[in-house]
């Protein structure tokens, strides 16, 4: 097995799930990560946006025959449907059970779990210990659904690097649960070497999305200097995405790389093609060293 490419659909909001999966075959891919969340009727009204009105997004209370639809869309482009990411809060073991459900209906291997945000108001041992009790019976939720569990590293949560990732998963099953490697969300916040994290992930290092951010600088009238994060093209941020796929093969990583561009550069037919394009040069170089 080697590395695969996919997409998260809340990437790609413009697209209905069948011109999504269409795209992505396209442009070379093989797997596809479903946005699942509740659009509101408001949202709707709008102009398709990543988080508001996105086209191709399960519905959180989609019917067995609703769900079809997307594993339809899929596989008649000739791809899996590799993962379905909703917006949990950690505790909620009722809606992570609806979710692993939905994943099994459709085939996906793997689920986002919720995951405790931090911003001050509560300290961090005690939502550690949350974290850790949820974690721990969501783990066994997954074993019993055969769907992976994973933890996405994010800026603004108790995991915005790998290490602080794989404190939360000590002791607990690889198979059951892991962490979603995001390096863009750690430009944001939790930077640290690549390959160091994805060591002390070993076994729990379960995905990777591939998007890209950047500082920009603001100087203000007392001429002190205010920093802010934002979006970035894939080539053009701050992660050095040919690092981080060369030390993915060095730790034998051969799972997926799902695009979640938030650049707005490229139109989402484009921006797929992109992203292919990109990650097969910088897989070939990294093989070639």
């Amino acid at each position: 097995m080697s590395i695969r490419l996919s997409v998260f659909t809340v990437a790609t909001p413009d697209l209905q799930p069948e011109e999504l999966a269409a795209s992505a075959a396209a442009a070379g891919l093989q797997g596809i990560e479903w946005r699942y969340a509740r659009t509101s009727d408001e949202a709707r009204q709008q102009a398709p946006s990543y988080w508001g009105n996105n086209l191709a997004t399960i519905p959180v209370d989609a019917s067995e025959e609703e769900l079809a639809r997307y594993e339809r869309a899929a596989s008649a482009a000739g791809l899996r449907s590799i993962g379905i990411a909703p917006y949990l809060r950690c505790g909620d073991l009722d809606a992570a059970e609806r979710v692993l459900a939905a994943a099994r209906s459709l085939g996906a291997d793997m689920i986002r779990l919720g995951l405790h945000g931090y911003d001050r108001t509560r300290p961090f041992g005690e939502l550690y210990e949350e974290q850790r009790r949820y974690l721990a019976e969501a783990a066994v939720l997954c074993r019993r659904y055969g769907v992976k569990g994973v933890l996405e590293t994010h800026h603004g949560t108790i995991a915005p690097s790998a290490s602080a990732a794989a404190r939360l998963l000590e002791g607990l099953d690889p198979d059951a649960v892991g962490v979603l490697l995001d390096p863009g969300n750690m430009v944001h916040e939790g930077f640290e070497n690549y390959r160091m994290g994805m060591e002390l992930l070993g076994p729990h290092l379960a995905h990777v999305h591939m998007k890209n951010a950047a500082w920009t600088s603001t100087e203000r009238e007392d001429g002190s200097v205010r920093w802010t994060c934002g979006w970035a093209g894939m080539r053009r941020g701050i992660v050095d995405w040919a690092q981080v796929t060369a030390d993915l093969a060095a730790v034998g990583y051969d799972g997926w790389i799902g695009v979640e561009d938030f650049s707005g550069e490229h139109r989402s037919p484009e921006m797929l093609r992109q992203f292919a394009a990109y990650m097969r040069e910088l897989l070939q170089e990294s093989a070639a060293r």
